[in-house]
């Protein structure tokens, strides 16, 4: 026969409600990694900056040519995530190339087509979100330049003789190296998290302009719905946009989540990992950890590589 306990009915109603002393332990535990520290709410307010200077960049006929190499590395980005895809599904990679009108194209045989179209869009949205949140630490900042580089090797390597890459890939490893070595990484930082705005903002552009603000016949979106054959191509092309929105959205909650270390830690931490000389001279005097300077900075360095 049970036996009723009176003490269980107030444990069983907690848990019910979500009101237990786990579950508030939980949902604080959240909260707290969740809400950013000092460090954290500049890097935020620097994203903020990107992505307004971006959109104002994306549209002036002049000044666009600061945010030009950028585009270009987004369409290496797309395209390397066909052909990491076409790896995946067992196709051989003939070629990547790039042209001078922000376009790509990845030439390949065999493998899985289903997989590999949507790749450019959603692989190089997972780049950016990555890079974002890299971009809240120093340390996992120079990780991805280094992973960087591997991208850079096999993108070349798939190049062959298209010059525009070559061009593309030089000069962006070049500007990695020049911002490793200001203010001891601290500038790599905002360089790596501006890469990953970039990405994810040319992803979220690119579809809205080839396939639901005008549809374009050669566009993913459009060979995708004729594989497919279920969903028109601005359907798909609408999926790809809330998919890139997410990874946004996830890149800044890892970085939040992961990264807690404030500036005078990230520094401490950086002397020790692939330090570059004088890092620490350099991250104090010239006070790079306010969030409009550092912004500023990277686009006046951005805009001085290029002219």
């Amino acid at each position: 026969m049970p036996v009723y306990d009176p003490g269980f009915a107030p444990v069983l109603e907690s848990a019910l409600s979500g009101t237990s002393p786990a579950g508030n332990l939980f949902i604080r535990d959240v909260q707290e990694r969740l809400t950013p520290n000092e460090t954290q709410r500049n890097t935020l307010i620097v994203a903020g900056v990107y992505i307004i200077v971006i959109f104002i960049l994306w549209h002036l006929p002049y000044l666009k040519v600061i945010i030009y190499p950028f585009k270009l590395l987004t369409v290496g980005f797309h395209e390397f995530s066909h052909a990491g895809m076409g790896l995946l599904t067992c196709a051989k990679i003939h070629s990547i190339e790039l042209d001078p009108d922000e376009g790509g194209v990845t030439k390949m045989s065999g493998g899985i087509s289903w997989l590999t179209l949507p790749a450019g869009y959603t692989g190089s949205s997972f780049i950016g979100a990555c890079l974002i949140a890299c971009g809240f630490n120093t340390n996992a900042s120079k990780v991805a330049s280094l992973v960087l580089a591997l991208f850079f090797l096999l993108t070349l390597w798939w190049a062959r003789r298209n010059w525009l890459t070559w061009m593309l890939i030089l000069g962006m490893s070049g500007l990695i190296v020049l911002f490793w070595f200001i203010a001891g990484g601290i500038a790599l930082r905002y360089l790596v998290l501006f890469i990953g705005v970039m990405s994810c903002m040319y992803v979220v552009w690119d579809v809205v302009d080839d396939t639901l603000a005008r549809k374009v016949n050669t566009s993913d979106a459009s060979e995708f719905a004729r594989i497919c054959g279920c969903c028109p191509s601005r359907v798909w092309g609408f999926i790809w946009l809330v998919i890139a929105i997410v990874y946004f959205g996830l890149g800044i909650i890892v970085g939040l989540a992961v990264f807690k270390e404030n500036a005078d830690q990230q520094k401490a931490d950086s002397a020790k990992f692939l330090p570059v000389p004088g890092s620490k001279s350099a991250a104090t005097s010239l006070g790079v950890d306010n969030p409009l300077l550092a912004c500023m900075m990277t686009m006046f360095v951005l805009a001085a590589s290029l002219f």
